[in-house]
């Protein structure tokens, strides 16, 4: 199996808190990865390293065998997009607009060409937006597409959000709590998309506190507790390890066991 992302001990310091440390982790092409870890774990700070968000303290991460750069905008050009916690669209631009700021990584017609409006910059325009297009439809949201993104409801722009990351035309797509106040409709329809997505041979990487959705989608987790991964496996593995029962519910005391 090709090796898409390859992070090597990778170490995030603040001052005198180490929020992640020497964390490593592999994910193949077509792979489904989860990343989990109580509140504070170091899950999304680990993912800014891995973006170009933070600048890792020590360590490496590589994608597809070349070491990523620090910037956030050439990590996306090299091949990896992201999601966020707190949805990040452009509120007062339309679906179809916000997909179509995704697709301005993958366009090459520089100042010259947008001013003149040449051949080469409307074809590419056409493109992007024909690709756009396509994008919304395989997210279900082809139908809003002239709505803007603050209108449409909350599980849509969840998927707007990943829509615009698909736009990229990734390798890798971290999925940063992806079914975030979702009800358990959404959650199903977040299932199915992640397939989708999964069998157009793009890795991906989630966090997520939804247990349920994370052993039943992943084919591999990881669990972070105080910025160190505890364990990885399949995910019958880490439901079975009392370490990671341990670190969400509480080593239990004497008391308790009696």
């Amino acid at each position: 199996m090709t090796i898409v992302l390859q992070a090597s001990a990778v170490t995030k310091r603040f001052g005198g808190l180490t929020a992640v440390k020497s964390v490593d982790l592999e994910v193949n092409e077509g792979e489904v990865v989860g990343l989990i870890g109580p509140n504070g774990a170091g899950k999304t700070t680990f993912f800014n390293c891995l973006t170009g968000l933070e600048t890792p303290t020590a360590g490496e991460v590589t994608y597809r065998g070349t070491p990523l750069p620090r910037r956030p905008d050439l990590v996306t050009k090299a091949g990896v997009a992201r999601t966020f916690q707190n949805i990040r669209l452009f509120p007062n631009m339309t679906a179809l607009e916000n997909v179509l700021v995704g697709r301005h990584t993958r366009t090459r017609a520089g100042v010259l060409a947008a001013v003149g409006r040449g051949p080469r910059y409307h074809r590419e325009e056409r493109e992007s937006e024909d690709r756009s297009r396509e994008l919304l439809d395989f997210v279900g949201l082809g139908k809003v597409r002239n709505e803007l993104a603050k209108a449409l409801p909350y599980g849509d722009q969840r998927k707007l959000e990943i829509a615009r990351a698909l736009a990229t035309d990734p390798g890798l797509l971290l999925l940063d709590e992806p079914t975030a106040g979702m009800n358990p409709n959404e959650t199903a329809a977040t299932v199915k998309l992640v397939r989708a997505i999964q069998e157009r041979s793009i890795a991906i990487v989630l966090i997520e506190h939804d247990m349920r959705f994370v052993f039943g989608l992943c084919d591999r987790v990881a669990v972070l507790v105080q910025g160190e991964k505890l364990m990885e496996g399949p995910p019958s593995a880490v439901q079975a390890d009392e370490r990671v029962v341990a670190a969400y519910l509480g080593t239990p005391t004497e008391e308790d066991t009696a």
